[in-house]
């Protein structure tokens, strides 16, 4: 017999969690079903504990930069503290009975095991059937990417979890993938006194991103004493019960203690039972309307969507289908000015499409670009002022479409730049605002004016 239900909410990510939540306030009856953690990957592994580890590797670089601007410093790392409080502060030693007691707390029943859609509107997990008045939820996020090099599956290697929960440091590290994970592990662990190699496939860094984006992380990791190779490929890995070592394609081995697998994120589809409501298990991602609906009465939201594995948009997400489940008016998703932040040192933030993404969509295309040590505050700023304001602008309708903001406030200068893009806001309207003097986000009026 299947229990009866208003909704099933597969997954208890940012984006899940804050579905069933919100419409258990509102009086449904929600049934919140979670594998592993309440609260997902942002909380336990990826966002909260990882931007720690940033903060402390960000405290021991500006202490290191201290001679010269405001007189000498030593400084002695110790990873012991960065620990504890990703135990203590973050994760609770990864027990997420509070995040459990919260959810609960507003009246939606937690359970816990794997859900697999058996039928519309029908969830099972564990041999428990629950049948879903108004509809299922799917949030079930995304894995890591491991790519199938020969030897690698037999080796002990980490990924984004273990790294973030190690106690201690390894003398020496490879990465393999220099995306965002894989660069903001790297500089981290190379301000701590580990040595460090990125191995990179693609051309540049952050490959993604514009190329004067990529070109400025390698430039600062360098710089930090970091190995980078890009345009080169891991063909074998091997693991000596000590040592890894990775066997690149251009014949070069890299040696390190540890082997960090950062190549991407993967929606795992296959194992939800998505076939039984008519979805291609093999598909890379569920393919949603902008009220994020798969089909009647089922509904996605989060990295499943193949929109970007972010935090942001997952809770963006959320709050669209849960309009829609509750019957509430409200306009549909908007993808165009997606943010996204590389929480190095510098950051580096950018919104909407790069250059070469608005070039393939057939837009006629303006760009502009201008350092950061350019501007006055730059300037002041000195040691740590890396960093750089690129606008894309399409000339046709002549307003923003693209824009990135490096710099040691980088991902806090993209608020105004998403604001312009997300709202459409004319150039020439942008370039008779008040800019405050000095401030990092000067550097967009400088920008501006460079469009021509």
């Amino acid at each position: 017999m299947s229990e009866q239900t208003d909704v099933v909410v597969v997954g208890l990510g940012p984006g899940g969690e804050h579905v069933a939540g919100t419409l258990a306030e509102a009086g449904l009856d929600v049934v919140a079903v979670e594998a592993e953690l309440v609260g997902g990957e942002c909380p336990y592994w990826g966002c909260v504990p990882s931007k720690m580890m940033i903060r402390a590797g960000n405290l021991l670089a500006e202490a290191r930069r201290v001679p010269g601007i405001a007189g000498d410093a030593s400084v002695r790392p110790d990873w012991g503290q960065v620990a504890a409080r990703i135990r203590g502060e973050a994760t609770d030693d990864w027990n997420d009975q509070v995040a459990a007691d919260r959810l609960t707390g507003k009246g939606a029943r937690l359970v816990r095991g794997f859900g697999r859609l058996t039928g519309p509107r029908q969830v099972t997990v564990d041999g428990r059937t629950f049948q879903a008045r108004r509809g299922v939820v799917l949030a079930t996020g995304s894995r890591p990417r491991i790519p199938p090099i020969p030897g690698l599956a037999e080796t002990p290697y980490w990924t984004n979890r273990d790294a973030v929960a190690t106690k201690e440091l390894p003398a020496s590290l490879t990465v393999l993938g220099g995306g965002a994970i894989g660069v903001e592990i790297a500089q981290v662990f190379a301000r701590f006194g580990c040595r460090v190699t990125v191995v990179e496939g693609q051309e540049r860094l952050l490959s993604a991103e514009e190329p004067e984006s990529g070109r400025l992380a390698a430039d600062v990791l360098k710089a930090e004493g970091v190995t980078v190779r890009t345009s080169v490929r891991a063909e074998r890995v091997s693991h000596d019960g000590a040592m890894f070592t990775v066997h690149l394609g251009n014949g070069e081995a890299v040696g390190a203690e540890q082997l960090l697998v950062a190549t991407g994120r993967r929606v795992e589809l296959a194992g939800l039972g998505v076939d039984a409501v008519g979805i291609d298990p093999a598909a890379a991602a569920v393919d949603t309307d902008g009220r994020m609906r798969v089909g009647d009465g089922l509904w996605a939201v989060g990295d499943i969507t193949g929109r970007g594995a972010f935090t942001h948009v997952s809770m963006y997400q959320a709050q669209i289908a849960i309009r829609d489940i509750l019957g509430f008016p409200g306009p549909d998703a908007d993808h165009r000015a997606l943010p996204r932040v590389v929480f190095t040192d510098p950051e580096i933030g950018a919104v909407g499409l790069t250059e070469q993404a608005a070039r393939d969509r057939g837009l006629q295309v303006r760009t502009s670009l201008v350092p950061l040590s350019s501007a006055t505050r730059g300037w002041i700023h000195k040691a740590g002022n890396e960093g750089f304001v690129k606008l894309v602008q399409d000339l046709d309708r002549g307003v923003l479409v693209g824009a990135t903001s490096a710099g040691a406030a980088g991902g806090e200068v993209l608020y105004g730049l998403g604001v312009a893009v997300h709202a459409e806001v004319p150039v020439e309207r942008l370039r008779n605002m008040i800019y405050a003097y000095p401030t990092f986000h000067r550097t967009v009026e400088a920008a501006l004016a460079a469009l021509g």
